[in-house]
């Protein structure tokens, strides 16, 4: 009795590789091992990279030009016919290429199999990788980019918006909405620097390593760098093939942009809650409740905080893959993408989240002053009074500590308290002690690089714009 070969399982000889085998493979396996039902979004910097490879070839002298223009063709046609939906992938082509490649083959006859030549999947799926990457880091970048703008205009149209400033979740100094907005925005600036270091690494190309040890061909690896807008070729054949740090260190980047991004949504969660109030966000990023009618959920902020453990997951994810990999290409490599294309999508779609949200945050000012005089914000101001007027800071720290005690008994903060009252404490404490005990005095006294007055929030920004 003769097996019957099951729907889109291809016999050994319909493989690529099959003439080393001698029965068809598993349909199990097949299904297992197949990468198409992902790796085919690579699909246009596939084309890309094999348009680049034959237009090399034909200059070298392996393919004739009329070869060359016939692969080019080719490859625009199934280009349009996946970009139109009329490409029906095969499980049993196991992966983007060869399913591009057979229908290549279809298309221009043997001619399509002379497109490999040269190349092999190892140095082809690392080359199409880096293009996909690249172009995603650029997009990446234009998000962060308008992130940062609406950082900048809000925290310039707060500059003089007071609020308290927190350690450990406790009032400590009045600072101004602007300036903590711009701390924001600092953690952006790195996340950005780290994205451009990045991309340095994920722009050298590894086409031309062919499987492990190069080709016998005499190719122009610096020719196709140079039609793929790459800076360099690789510089080793091994190491080409099997490399995969460009994508952690790209998963690095999206980790620790993650980490900020959900710092940023644990505040906003906190000051939207009726506990704070500090600030409405728009109801176009917020839902409801089921069966609470007063509800406004921040969802958005919620959810880009949960997606920071998915985005974290896939670095240790992809770091585990690689440590135990002995030189040069393995199948678990197979395993890269899904991770790298998911923290792709997991970044661009909060960046633009945010960066759709973040310029109508509306900042209730009033709510944002009276919790600022809560809590003895200004109470260093005092200590850095008397220590102006000659007292060791030892000493004006104790004398400020007892005021802020009788404040806590009486339930009165220090800018509310009576001169008489004040001297309690410290004959130095003069008239001139309630021009740096109001909240206005306060943030205007730290007037320097850095610093929370409103005039350096908006040096600060007007330094950021120009960048």
């Amino acid at each position: 009795m003769t097996d019957q070969k099951k729907p889109d399982q291809a016999t050994s000889s319909e493989k690529p590789w099959g003439g080393r085998f001698s029965e068809p493979t598993d349909a199990f396996v097949e299904r297992f091992t197949a990468s198409v039902g992902f790796d085919q979004r690579l699909y246009h910097h596939d084309i890309t990279g094999s348009i680049a490879h034959a237009t090399m070839l034909a200059e070298v002298g392996v393919l004739t030009v009329e070869e060359r223009d016939s692969i080019i063709d080719g490859l625009s046609g199934v280009k349009e016919d996946i970009e139109a939906g009329r490409f029906e992938w095969s499980v049993s082509l196991e992966d983007v290429h060869m399913n591009i490649e057979a229908q290549l083959t279809k298309r221009i006859g043997i001619t399509g199999k002379k497109l490999h030549t040269g190349r092999s999947r190892n140095d082809q799926v690392a080359t199409d990788i880096r293009l996909y990457l690249r172009d995603e880091i650029d997009v990446i970048a234009e998000e962060l980019r308008r992130l940062q703008t609406g950082l900048l205009d809000l925290a310039e149209r707060e500059a003089d918006t007071i609020m308290p400033g927190f350690t450990h979740l406790q009032t400590a100094q009045p600072v101004t909405f602007g300036h903590h907005l711009l701390a924001w925005y600092e953690m952006l600036v790195r996340d950005a620097e780290r994205l451009q270091d990045c991309r340095k690494r994920v722009n050298v190309m590894p086409l031309g390593a062919a499987a492990l040890a190069g080709t016998t061909y005499p190719i122009d690896r610096a020719m196709t760098a140079r039609l793929l807008g790459f800076d360099r070729p690789t510089e080793n054949s091994l190491d080409s093939v099997s490399d995969r740090d460009f994508a952690i260190e790209f998963c690095g980047f999206a980790a620790l942009l993650m980490t900020h991004l959900s710092r940023f949504s644990e505040e906003l969660v906190l000051w939207a809650s009726a506990q704070f109030d500090f600030i409405d966000l728009p109801d176009r990023f917020c839902t409801g409740s089921s069966i609470m009618p007063q509800k406004k959920n921040p969802d958005v902020p919620e959810l880009v905080r949960g997606k920071t453990g998915r985005v974290n997951g896939h670095l240790i994810s992809l770091l585990t893959l690689m440590k135990s990999q002995p030189l040069a290409y393995n199948k678990d490599n197979q395993e890269d993408k899904e991770p790298l294309f998911d923290t792709v999508d997991t970044v661009k779609g909060c960046l633009k989240a945010y960066a759709d949200m973040v310029p109508a945050i509306r900042a209730k000012a009033e709510n944002m002053r009276v919790a600022a005089k809560r809590g003895f914000s200004t109470a260093t101001d005092l200590a850095d009074y008397l220590v102006k007027k000659g007292m060791p800071f030892r000493d004006a720290h104790e004398v400020v500590g007892k005021a802020v005690a009788f404040g806590v008994a009486e339930a009165r903060d220090l800018s509310d308290m009576t001169l008489e009252e004040l001297k309690r404490f410290s004959d130095t404490i003069g008239e001139d002690v309630f021009d740096v005990l109001t909240l206005e005095g306060s943030v205007q006294a730290r007037d320097h690089l850095g610093g929370t007055a409103p005039n350096q929030v908006r040096d600060a920004v007007a330094r950021a714009r120009k960048l």
